[in-house]
């Protein structure tokens, strides 16, 4: 069956404005993210990596449009959705929703967990009364909470639980999308396969689309479709999952996949050590990005940006190396 496009991202930028001098001029620009251009499928989970300040998380608040696009242009099932007041965006807002990092800050700790879930249904006007009440039981056990959960506030949960109320707000609105950005990193480690395990359950029952933020590579590649690699505002490289983890063709994807600890495999594999500074998002340079950390960098590297192009097997790769 021919794959369909839910969401398309085209030259997609995101700069913070820094503000210096009396009356707070705009004097730079914090090139956050910086002409991303990506798509996801219905159904499938896409899985956005890279180091920290990479711009992930950036592009997912933007992909929702919690943070307004500086360029560029983000298709919704066909209609761009990156110039729409907050009214035109009202229907949109039911349709993509966002699971946040740190579940101890995204809920408000003054409001009950019923509250908290029942809040998207009070805004898009789906249910009151006793069909609000059913619907938040049923969202609690979706994910795998209880009935008598739903009178009690934040601070009575543990991290696990406070994720799962949080993901349940998200499901509240039967949304088609959702973006998690790194929905696991603030949780034990005996508690992020059961999440993740959780999001597939509920990937299969509804058959939601995925954004899926992470800095766990090896998480990544379990829930994981396609998988994009981002570095300093751009992407680097996009594969399905298996193709990207068995065969990097970017130096940067290849150092990231050598630190991945792996006890019973490749015992000898040898650890790729990034040497160098990483460039300032305020004044990227001039050609690839990457080039002041690559061992393989040659003049053009530092004189034109690379292209991301199609390698074959739906694997793109922006890197001189293969022109």
């Amino acid at each position: 069956m021919e794959k369909q496009e839910l969401l398309r991202v085209k030259g997609l930028k995101k700069y913070f404005p820094i503000k210096k001098g009396f009356g707070g001029h705009k004097v730079q620009y914090v090139k956050a993210v910086d002409n991303v251009n990506f798509h996801i499928y219905k159904g499938e989970t896409f899985g956005l990596v890279g180091e920290s300040g990479c711009g992930k998380s950036t592009t997912g608040r933007t992909l929702i449009r919690l943070y307004d696009v500086t360029e560029g242009e983000i298709l919704f099932d066909g209609t761009d959705i990156s110039r729409m007041k907050e009214k035109e965006l009202l229907p949109y807002r039911k349709k993509m929703q966002m699971i946040f990092q740190d579940p101890y800050s995204s809920l408000d700790a003054r409001m009950t967990v019923s509250d908290i879930i029942g809040e998207p249904l009070d805004i898009h006007g789906l249910a009151s009364g006793k069909e609000r009440k059913d619907r938040i039981s049923e969202l609690l056990e979706n994910v795998g909470l209880k009935e008598e959960h739903a009178n009690r506030y934040p601070h009575e949960f543990s991290g696990g639980q406070r994720q799962r109320v949080g993901i349940a707000r998200a499901l509240a609105v039967n949304p088609e999308f959702i973006i998690c950005d790194e929905p696991i990193s603030a949780l034990d480690v005996s508690i992020q396969a059961q999440v993740v395990n959780m999001l597939e359950d509920i990937q299969n029952q509804y058959g939601i689309t995925y954004l899926f933020i992470a800095h766990d590579l090896s998480m990544v590649r379990h829930i994981s479709d396609r998988i994009g690699v981002m570095y300093l505002g751009n992407l680097v490289e996009i594969a399905e999952s298996d193709e990207l983890y068995e065969n990097p063709l970017h130096p940067y994807t290849q150092a990231l996949l050598s630190a991945i600890p792996n006890p019973y495999k490749d015992k000898n594999k040898t650890r790729i050590m990034l040497e160098g500074e990483v460039p300032s998002p305020i004044d990227p340079p001039k050609g690839c990005r990457f080039a002041s950390r690559c061992k393989y960098a040659k003049d053009i590297c530092r004189e034109t940006e690379p292209v991301i192009k199609d390698m074959g097997n739906e694997h793109f790769c922006a890197c001189h190396l293969y022109d």
